[in-house]
């Protein structure tokens, strides 16, 4: 679970008056940003890394201060540097990342002044660090708080599908069918969405995946295994000499994970598919729109026009709530307050 919003600003306190005298860029910013992530609660090594190479626009070999792929992109100068210069060598970058790497923030910072940009909404925001703890709701999405907005038809809802559809056709192509496919892929989506969506420790699953496991996916499929043995294993039943790596993922309770399914098998493209699958968002993604969607992605034929071919959320809402969801609303607040009314609610309407 998140970190509350008083803890936030308490760690935001702290961290504003333990770097309120730092200058020097080199020497002190990669535990600056370490320190900054755990304001929220988030291990940085466990979501973005330092230093990531990448050729720059006059193709001279440039390295990113900080880079959580898809979400945030920091440049970091010694203190009293231009913000400015730093904001214009941030999107230099852009061209040479992949479309998945391409974040929604740029952060630049000398130490003691933040300038944060959205590039979705193309507004910036600028505040000193003295002045942090009154600008931590900015960073809501390092914590898991932004808000989110499903939007029929959205291009990433159909995409995501569509390379989960990619992904079950290759291992349909190699053999791998039936019931123990269809069981794979849905413990394949409860990863995907546990990563981003408070379940796991945040992108743990993406972590593991693209550190633990060789490029040519010869070795995927073991990991996954593993992976799916420690989740359905309660913390007491599980190895004392357990994996650190491994030991991070929650007991889930349930029957998800309990059946015994053939051990799958994995090549390079199949890998780059669940890697690229890890990189959406998928606290962004509508469960509602994406199941109706992946109905559809199971079926080649359909899949040409996917975009028609799934109940929108709204028009389920339209659906289910004069048949049923309406009246449960009424009778909730008729009960709100009275202990026995909600006992009575609980046995009858729920």
């Amino acid at each position: 679970m998140p970190l509350s919003w008083n803890e936030i600003k308490d760690r935001a306190i702290a961290f504003s008056q333990e770097w309120k005298d730092e200058t020097s860029e080199r020497a002190e910013a990669q535990t600056f940003w370490n320190n900054f992530f755990n304001v929220f609660g988030i291990s940085r090594r466990r979501v973005a890394s330092f230093e990531q190479p990448i050729k720059k626009l006059d193709h001279k070999q440039g390295f990113i201060d900080l880079l959580w792929k898809g979400v945030i992109l920091v440049e970091h100068k010694s203190r009293g540097r231009n913000l400015d210069k730093a904001t214009q060598q941030a999107k230099d970058y852009f061209p040479n990342l992949k479309e998945i790497e391409l974040p929604r923030y740029i952060l630049v910072s000398d130490f003691q002044r933040f300038r944060l940009y959205d590039l979705d909404t193309d507004t910036s925001t600028e505040f000193e660090l003295k002045d942090f703890v009154n600008y931590v709701h900015l960073f809501g999405f390092i914590a898991g708080y932004e808000k989110r907005v499903y939007k029929d038809e959205d291009p990433v809802n159909i995409k995501a599908a569509e390379l989960m559809g990619q992904l079950h056709d290759r291992l349909k192509e190699i053999g791998y069918t039936g019931h123990d496919l269809e069981v794979y892929l849905v413990r394949l989506l409860f990863c995907l969405f546990a990563d981003d969506t408070g379940i796991f420790n945040k992108l743990i699953f993406w972590d593991y995946i693209e550190r633990h496991t060789k490029e040519d996916g010869s070795d995927l499929a073991m990991h996954l295994s593993s992976i799916f043995d420690v989740l359905n294993t309660s913390e007491e039943r599980r190895f004392k000499n357990l994996d650190e790596n491994l030991k991070q993922f929650p007991y889930i309770n349930g029957k998800l994970f309990e059946e015994g399914l053939r051990i799958a098998a994995f090549d390079r493209k199949m890998r780059e598919m669940l890697l690229e699958a890890c990189a959406f968002d998928w606290g962004k993604i509508s469960p509602a729109i994406f199941g109706s969607m992946f109905q559809a992605v199971m079926n080649p034929k359909e899949r040409r026009n996917l975009g028609a071919h799934y109940t929108s959320e709204k028009n389920i809402q339209k659906l289910i709530k004069p048949l049923f969801l309406d009246d449960l609303y009424t009778n909730f607040e008729k009960a709100k307050g009275n202990r026995a009314r909600l006992l009575e609610f609980h046995k009858k309407d729920c």
